[in-house]
């Protein structure tokens, strides 16, 4: 029997249940920065940080959570501290190469 799936039947797409190891992660925030977006750097720390648990990310880096989710979305435009303290929370760190 062929089934159909519609829109409305898939489920929504969750980045969170794809970051398992710190390989995938550090891979995540890889790209994410080779894009330049500050916005989807902020959204990917937001998905790490969700992987990884909010509540505790947000107590390891000193950050209200719900501070945390807001400089976390997707359009936010966080402040590099705020990027270095969630980094450190999540035992990741950002580096930089030559540029080519």
């Amino acid at each position: 029997m062929n089934q159909t799936k519609t829109i409305s039947n898939l489920s929504e797409f969750d980045m969170a249940e794809y970051l398992t190891s710190e390989e995938e992660i550090a891979e995540y925030i890889r790209q994410v920065l080779e894009d330049g977006d500050a916005g989807e750097l902020a959204a990917a720390l937001g998905h790490i940080a969700k992987a990884r648990g909010m509540s505790e990310i947000a107590k390891a880096s000193g950050i209200k959570r719900e501070a945390l989710y807001k400089a976390l979305r997707p359009s936010a435009q966080p402040r590099f501290e705020t990027i270095q303290r969630v980094c450190n929370a999540l035992g990741v760190k950002i580096t930089a190469t030559t540029a080519h």
